[in-house]
Order: structure tokens, then sequence, then C-alpha cells
């Protein structure tokens, strides 16, 4: 099903959090977001596991990421 306005669609979860590590750090990405795998020896690999386990903890991510790519976008 085509999702043309949808700006999540065919993102995957690993790309949004490579693009929000990237944009941030991952010092102010645990600070903006409070969970312990964006604070406590933080790797892509254990987000992602944590992320896929987690739907409040994922959406407050993919939140932070439309509301980041609005931001760039004005730019």
């Amino acid at each position: 099903m085509e999702q043309p306005n949808n700006p999540l669609h065919g993102k995957t979860l690993e790309a949004i959090v490579v693009y929000l590590v990237s944009y941030y750090g991952w010092e102010k990405l645990g600070n903006r977001i409070r969970i312990n795998c964006f604070r406590k020896d933080p790797s892509i690999k254990s987000s992602l596991v944590f992320l896929r386990r987690t739907p409040w903890a994922r959406k407050e991510v993919e939140d932070l990421y439309l509301e980041t790519i609005k931001k760039a976008d004005r730019f």
C-alpha cells in the first residue's frame, strides 16, 4: 500500500536511529529521550533491540525523528 504522505514510510528503525544519533549525538539524544539504551553504553544494536520490544519508546523515537526532519526542512 502506497503511503506518499507518511514520512516514516520506507524508513527502517535502524535508519531513524542512525539519523538521530548523527544529528544529536548519543548524549543529547539520551537527554531528549530518557531511556537507558541511549544513556548507558549506547550502541545502534542495543537500541534497536530495546526499541523493537518497547512500543512506547519506539513511538518517542519516531516522534522525535518527525520533529527533527520538519525542523531540518525549514532551514
